[in-house]
């Protein structure tokens, strides 16, 4: 259920600067501070994304917190020309991370070995500017986890957003230095998701939403937004055995720590 709270959540992952909320963006913005979620991260996705993504922060200063990156399935032909814009603009503005970045070879692989020489080049943009990367990684784990060793572990923090593994891969990744992200799907009965929930420990466990994509049940197919992260809570604390109240003020001290706020 959606309810007013005096938790402090962080929604680490949300496209509010998207079209889809061009109708009602205050609105959004306002049902999730009566929620409790006092901040929402913003990651990239290309070149034309930016003016937007500074538009919302503009507009919620303090709330909505950009990120910078080029996205995966937004690596095109002229990937080098995007990740200039997103170097050119790490050095002209605030960032709290390096997001999105990772692969992605669920939509489309013709652009396999720039999404992973672009993926390096991010995980180096981390380092640089002691940033957390946000990691996507659809039917990708494997060979992130892989690129990740052999860049070095220990050199970045970060997070996996919208966690794919199981149990062993959640382990494996919080090892590294990882946290998970936890959004809608979590209320899908999806029992793998869960079980890398406990896996990781609420301790290394990041609240998202992905919106406008992935809304929790019952919205699911519906438009996501900040506010629904009360039902992903409510999931979590079920699943770890643990408060609602809990689950928040935790993974609220986790994003604080990753994002350095």
């Amino acid at each position: 259920m959606i309810y007013i709270c005096a938790m402090q959540i962080i929604d680490t992952h949300n496209h509010i600067y998207l079209p889809e909320f061009d109708a009602d963006r205050d609105e959004a913005v306002s049902r999730a501070a009566d929620a409790g979620v006092r901040k929402i991260m913003m990651p990239n996705i290309d070149s034309s994304s930016i003016e937007p993504m500074l538009t919302a922060e503009e507009r919620y200063p303090g709330i909505c917190l950009p990120m910078m990156a080029l996205h995966p399935t937004s690596v095109r032909g002229n990937y080098r020309d995007e990740l200039d814009a997103a170097e050119a603009a790490l050095l002209n503005h605030k960032y709290y991370g390096i997001g999105e970045t990772g692969i992605d070879l669920y939509w489309d692989k013709t652009f396999i070995k720039e999404q992973v020489i672009s993926f390096r080049r991010h995980l180096e943009l981390a380092e640089e500017h002691k940033l957390p990367v946000v990691i996507h990684a659809r039917e990708s784990l494997e060979l992130i986890i892989d690129e990740i060793r052999a860049f070095g572990t220990g050199r970045v923090k970060g997070v996996f957003h919208a966690f794919p593994g199981n149990a062993s891969d959640a382990r494996r990744v919080t090892e590294m230095g990882f946290m998970i992200g936890i959004g809608g799907v979590v209320t899908f009965r999806n029992e793998k998701q869960s079980e890398a929930a406990i896996a990781a420990g609420v301790s290394n466990i990041v609240l998202e939403t992905d919106a406008p994509y992935l809304a929790p049940v019952p919205f699911r197919g519906k438009r996501n937004e900040a506010v629904y992260l009360t039902y992903v809570i409510d999931k979590l604390s079920e699943i770890l055995a643990i408060s609602p109240v809990e689950v928040g003020d935790r993974t609220t001290d986790n994003a604080m720590r990753l994002f350095n706020l």
